[in-house]
């Protein structure tokens, strides 16, 4: 992997050298990587959303439910191996319901065609595959693959941008085009500088940085367009806390979000065994950041500015039913009452995807050592959720999982688990209305456990664990106290944690395993009367006559991709059809025989809405009714890989925090034109 990583950094020089010449000005970090993995530099057009870019990625990663169809779709390519590096990860069957071991057992036993599906398909095509209970797919990129200045396309694994990584959330189809070596196509991003000044302090965690920045631009706020976070106070970040910043700028609905690779990303890669690449990525450390010039005038080069200083920045929590309807802590009680939410909280989770790393839990644990010296448990259940056995192992060592345990805590399998709505409740009823606060990345309704009446609110591991204390939303950590068993008032000081542990993470087993030496040897296993998986069929070849009567559809027409390539419909008789525009097909449809041979059926635990995955422009595929129900089965599955629309309660205006709004954010308008 070294060996890669340096050809692309060694290539960078003149690649950007002819870029900043074409383009006639200096380049910011996501356009030094998207100009570096460009698949045709000189014919590519570079116009900031509205071009097309067809790009060259560096690495795929694919989880346990929408990677099932991108593994088939690759199958009917004919190749043998993937064409880059691919790792598969199965985190998401894992249901939350009794704890970690008998979580992990079940999902095993409930979903072993899948797993043993996954992993012969891995062996045989040369992906990596993580067994069930390795961790979430987020984290283990971000402890094993990021690198900084490189691309990756994913399942949904932003995080990797806490590592100057330019990775994005993509559907199973462009997963299985990039593997089956294909350039990946995008819509060409807009840019949002974030400037960060000061540095975090006290009870203002990572996690306040895009709380308060949800809020501020709205769940739509980064649609088509990359968040690049810089300044003094960026590097002031640790790595894992830049990566939890990352995860959720999906919230925004943004294509991805990056930070510059800096001394506290190189101290990670050191720490997660990577020293040969943390010393490359400091050789190449010019070409890791934005140009110097960027920095010095960023209105010239972003499309929208926002500045934050840090220093002022206050605790947030964001909730109920929407990430961008927020406000800092000392608001929360006062809106409780107003919209009459039930301040009573049911539940307090921490970890995830989002918040996991071990400054996160130490800074936890630390509040929890506290409240325990106190002689306080938690009022509410409370559950956490490592993101790998790497994490687990790490501060089961060190105590911090025994901390969590005595106060009352249940540790999950390391999984995605109720974050995704995998999680099996048995302390409310269906339709009982009830408050649940969580570290995690997104509330809309019945996410978390499949109910519309449950009201999520997200915030830090911090004030999720004082929270569970207090058991209400009433409860201002900052400001307000607990009454102790021997009726002393406790009030919490502001956590602490290192960044990374003082003895270095600790190794388990973490359940990864290297494709076959011999794939030939390797047979797909697929029970033959499985009600989950099926093959796809090969596609009816087209017969070399146009089609007469072909009509375009109206409603999709309006939302077509811009056509970059003329590749023809499978089983559509339309000569010059591209599977980027939409067509309706007069032809006669597939007999039922070819239908079934050609249908692949994938039906997952996975609740529905813990399948969205963002919608964007460049990831709309259109179906023909002329084509095989194999084409069918790839729109649909594209479909539903879209984000659902998030509304707040009953149509209640969100908060805007209208006043550090007004303060704090500078829209540049200028248009930046890169032809």
């Amino acid at each position: 992997m070294s060996a890669q990583i340096r050809s692309l950094y060694a290539s960078m020089p003149d690649r950007l050298a002819r870029a900043r010449k074409s383009f006639g000005r200096p380049l910011t970090l996501s356009e030094k990587i998207l100009v570096a993995h460009a698949h045709d530099f000189e014919s590519q057009q570079w116009e900031r959303g509205k071009a097309i870019l067809k790009l060259r990625v560096d690495r795929v990663a694919l989880q346990d439910v929408t990677g099932q169809m991108a593994i088939f779709q690759f199958m009917m390519s004919g190749r043998k191996r993937v064409a880059v590096p691919s790792t598969i990860h199965c985190d998401h069957l894992i249901r939350a319901e009794s704890g970690a071991a008998e979580d992990l057992n079940r999902a095993v036993s409930e979903s072993a065609e899948v797993y043993n599906f996954i992993r012969s398909a891995a062996r045989k095509y040369g992906l990596g595959f993580w067994r069930p209970g390795s961790g979430i797919i987020h984290q283990v990129v971000l402890e094993n693959y990021a690198t900084p200045g490189t691309l990756m396309i994913a399942a949904h694994t932003p995080n990797a941008g806490g590592l100057g990584m330019l990775a994005i959330g993509v559907g199973g189809a462009d997963c299985g085009e990039a593997m089956a070596g294909l350039p990946w196509e995008v819509l060409h991003p807009k840019l949002i500088g974030v400037h960060l000044t000061g540095k975090l302090s006290g009870w203002t965690a990572p996690k306040d940085v895009i709380t308060y920045l949800c809020t501020l631009l709205t769940v739509k706020g980064g649609t088509n367009k990359i968040l690049e976070y810089f300044g003094p106070g960026a590097e002031s970040i640790s790595a894992t806390g830049k990566a939890t910043i990352c995860n959720m700028g999906a919230e925004l609905g943004a294509t991805t979000s990056i930070f510059p690779f800096d001394a506290r990303m190189a101290a990670y890669l050191r720490a997660t065994d990577r020293t040969d690449l943390a010393a490359l990525a400091e050789e190449f450390h010019e070409h890791l950041v934005a140009d110097r010039e960027v920095a010095d005038k960023p209105a010239a080069f972003y499309d929208e500015l926002v500045e934050i200083n840090l220093d002022t920045l206050e605790p947030h929590i964001v909730g109920p039913h929407s990430p961008d309807r927020g406000r800092p802590i000392g608001r929360l009680a006062a809106e409780v009452r107003q919209n009459a939410w039930p301040a009573p909280i049911t539940n307090a989770l921490i970890g995830s995807c989002t918040n996991s790393s071990y400054e996160d839990m130490r800074r936890a644990a630390h509040v929890a050592m506290q409240g325990l010296k106190a002689g306080l448990k938690a009022k509410a259940k409370f559950l956490i959720t490592p993101g790998s056995e790497r994490i687990f192992q790490t501060i089961k060592r060190d105590g911090l999982m025994d901390t969590f345990e005595k106060i009352g805590g249940t540790v999950l399998a390391n999984a995605c688990g109720p974050c995704i709505g995998q999680w099996k409740r048995t302390d409310v009823g269906p339709n009982q209305k009830n408050t649940i606060v969580s570290s995690f990345n997104r509330n809309f309704p019945g996410r978390n456990d499949g109910s519309q009446e449950t009201l999520s609110f997200i915030t830090s591991p911090d004030l999720v664990t004082a929270l569970a204390f207090a058991g209400t939303l009433d409860f201002n950590p900052l400001t307000d106290t607990l009454t102790a068993p021997n009726g002393e008032r406790v009030r919490f000081t502001a956590p602490e944690g290192e960044e990374l542990p003082r003895d270095g993470f600790a190794r388990g087993a973490e359940g990864y395993e290297e494709p076959a030496a011999d794939p030939d040897s390797v047979k797909i296993e697929i029970p033959a009367n499985s009600e989950r998986l099926q093959l796809l069929g090969p596609f009816v070849a087209w017969d070399g006559k146009d089609s007469s009567s072909c009509r375009s559809s109206s409603r999709r027409r309006a939302r077509r991709r811009p056509t970059t390539s003329r590749r023809r419909v499978p089983g559509c008789a339309s000569a010059g059809t591209s599977t980027r525009s939409a067509t309706t097909c007069s032809s006669a449809p597939p007999t039922p025989s070819r239908a079934r041979s050609a249908r692949a059926s994938i039906r997952s635990p996975v609740p529905s809405a813990s399948r969205s995955r963002r919608s964007r422009a460049s990831s709309r595929r259109p179906a023909c009714s002329g084509s095989s129900s194999a084409t069918r089965t790839m729109v649909k599955a594209r479909a539903a890989s879209m984000r659902p629309c998030r509304r707040g309660i009953s149509g209640a205006p969100r908060s805007s925090c209208a006043a550090s709004r007004a303060s704090t954010r500078r829209i540049s308008r200028s248009r930046v034109c890169c032809r």
